[in-house]
């Protein structure tokens, strides 16, 4: 068993929403296995299923005049944004497989979820950071003395038993930006990076967190992750092992 990785760089959110499409498609048609889309984004702004516009503190015309995109998208949850050194995960599986924890004909959308927080969480410690969930807020975050900081936002949608979207995780973002947002529409508590959290010893790097990530992905799920060199590789569902982690 294994999971494709698709590692995009930096790209535009709606080309990752195309890429995302095909990837889909050929994944629910049984051409490709479970896929897992590591990239980055420039600055833009998402609004998820259960989101409200009153929690972008800017307006249109200043989010166009700096050319921050804004988009509605299927996932779950509220406002999210996405930015320059940010790592965001787009895992593609068919919760029909054979996942752990899986109770019955296919793993749950919050079980997947919880496996995803795992991965993040795995990832932070890679650089020294402790993480953890919060009941009833969905994502990663620190341990605080006094209030919990965010270090990964988790929206996920569900076609056919085959997930989209997925995870943002903060590697060395400018959290200036966030002050644009009500992040997740959680305004009691802030936002973090691994840059900002960890130890001089453990310094972030983008390639570095996609590397554990990957990694950690790939241990959570039980399954052998195999690199792909190009998404025209992917979708020919070509099932030889080009490189492993």
């Amino acid at each position: 068993m294994f999971i494709n990785l698709l590692a995009l760089g930096r790209i535009p959110y709606a080309e990752a929403l195309e890429i995302q499409q095909r990837v889909i498609a050929a994944r629910k048609q049984g051409i490709i296995g479970d896929t897992l889309l590591l990239l980055e984004h420039p600055p833009v702004l998402t609004l998820g299923r259960n989101a409200s516009r009153d929690n972008i503190l800017v307006s249109d015309q200043w989010l166009a005049s700096r050319r921050v995109e804004l988009h509605e998208v299927n996932r779950g949850g509220d406002v999210t944004y996405h930015g320059p050194g940010q790592l965001v995960g787009y895992p593609i599986v068919d919760l029909r497989g054979d996942f752990p924890g899986k109770r019955g004909p296919h793993l749950g959308p919050v079980d997947f979820v919880r496996l995803m927080e795992e991965v993040l969480i795995r990832t932070c410690a890679d650089f020294g950071v402790m993480a953890k969930r919060i009941p009833k807020c969905t994502g990663v975050w620190t341990f605080g003395d006094i209030q919990e900081k965010k270090l990964a936002a988790i929206g996920v949608h569900v076609s056919q038993a085959v997930t989209s979207h997925g995870f943002a995780l903060n590697v060395t973002t400018d959290l200036r930006d966030f002050d644009w947002i009500v992040p997740c529409g959680i305004k009691d508590r802030g936002v973090t990076s691994l840059e900002a959290e960890a130890a001089p010893s453990h310094e972030p790097t983008m390639e570095g967190a996609l590397h554990a990530a990957a990694r950690n992905f790939g241990r959570v799920f039980q399954r052998q992750i195999v690199w792909r060199d190009s998404l025209e590789q992917l979708l020919a569902g070509c099932e030889a092992v080009e490189s492993k982690l």
